[in-house]
């Protein structure tokens, strides 16, 4: 299964080489743009995108919205996670 994790792009590292930075719920990493533009969206026009982040590239553009959405269900999945985790190891007890 491939997950992308929603992040907005802040600023264009390396355009010949594609490269920026995007903020990840708070955590800034360079990725590299290239899936995601094209002559009707040049790398200058990718600084606010929201885009899906997959080992190191942004794989699509998305709207807030969706990116919000995503967002507040992965965090929901972590939860859920955490509280399984804790009834797993109360009950090896």
């Amino acid at each position: 299964m491939c997950l992308g994790i929603p992040g907005r792009i802040v600023k264009i590292d390396d355009a010949s080489r594609k490269l920026a930075t995007v903020d990840v719920a708070g955590v800034k990493r360079q990725i590299n743009i290239a899936c995601i533009v094209n002559d009707a969206h040049p790398i200058d026009a990718c600084v606010g995108d929201w885009v899906l982040v997959h080992v190191g590239f942004a794989m699509a553009r998305i709207d807030e919205q969706q990116a919000e959405e995503t967002l507040r269900i992965l965090k929901e999945l972590g939860e859920a996670q955490e509280q399984l985790e804790a009834m797993r190891l109360s009950a090896a007890g």
